[in-house]
C-alpha cells in the first residue's frame, strides 16, 4: 500500500512539473517589450497653452504662458522629466507686463533639479526688443539662473559660453568672440 502511495504521489509530481515545464513561455520579445513599455512616456499632451499665475490681494497676475505642440511626461522614471520633442514658445511676464519671449526647438524640464534644457535656436526676446540667440541654453528655476556653454550672439556682444542672472545683471562670458552662423 505504502510502495502504491509513493507511486501515486511520484506521478501526481512528475505530472505537475511536466505541466508547468511546458506552460512556460520563455519568449524573449515579450521580455523586451517590459523593457521597451518602461521607456515609453507615462502621458502625453497635445496643444498645450499653460498659464502660471499669481494671486495677490484679490488680483490675478499673469507670470508665464507656455505654448508647446506636444509635451512627454516621463515622471515614471528614477529621473522624472517633462520633454517637448516640438519645441517650446514661452512668454514671461515681470512685474511692469512686460513680456519676454523664449523660443527654442526642443525642451526637457527636469523636475527634480528645477533645470530646463533648451536645445536648437534658442532665441530670448526681450521687450526692449534685445534678443540672445544660442543653440543650447539651460535655466535654473529655483536661481533664476542662465547658462551655455554654447556660441552665442546677444546684440553686437557674442561669445562662447556664459553664465547671468534673469536680468542680465550679472552676466560673466567664459570666452569673448568666436565664431557664430545662422541658420536662416
Amino acid at each position: 500500500m505504502r510502495k502504491h502511495f509513493l507511486h501515486i504521489i511520484k506521478n501526481l509530481v512528475t505530472a505537475i512539473v511536466v505541466t508547468l515545464f511546458f506552460s512556460c513561455n520563455n519568449d524573449f520579445n515579450e521580455v523586451q517589450k517590459v523593457g521597451v513599455l518602461q521607456n515609453q512616456p507615462i502621458g502625453e499632451a497635445e496643444n498645450i497653452d499653460l498659464k502660471y499665475t499669481e494671486i495677490k490681494e484679490d488680483t490675478v497676475r499673469l507670470l508665464a504662458n507656455l505654448l508647446s505642440p506636444k509635451m512627454l511626461d516621463y515622471s515614471n522614471r528614477n529621473f522624472a522629466f517633462n520633454e517637448f520633442p516640438d519645441g517650446v514658445v514661452l512668454y514671461v511676464y515681470d512685474d511692469k507686463k512686460n513680456k519676454t519671449t523664449i523660443t527654442s526647438d526642443y525642451a526637457i524640464v527636469y523636475s527634480e533639479t528645477d533645470i530646463i534644457d533648451l536645445r536648437g535656436n534658442v532665441q530670448i526676446a526681450s521687450h526692449q526688443r534685445d534678443t540672445l540667440f544660442t543653440e543650447q541654453l539651460y535655466y535654473n528655476q529655483k536661481l533664476e539662473w542662465l547658462f551655455t556653454n554654447e556660441p552665442w550672439l546677444y546684440g553686437s556682444l557674442h561669445g562662447v559660453g556664459f553664465d547671468s542672472d534673469k536680468d542680465f545683471k550679472k552676466f560673466q562670458m567664459l570666452e569673448m568672440g568666436g565664431d557664430y552662423q545662422f541658420d536662416n
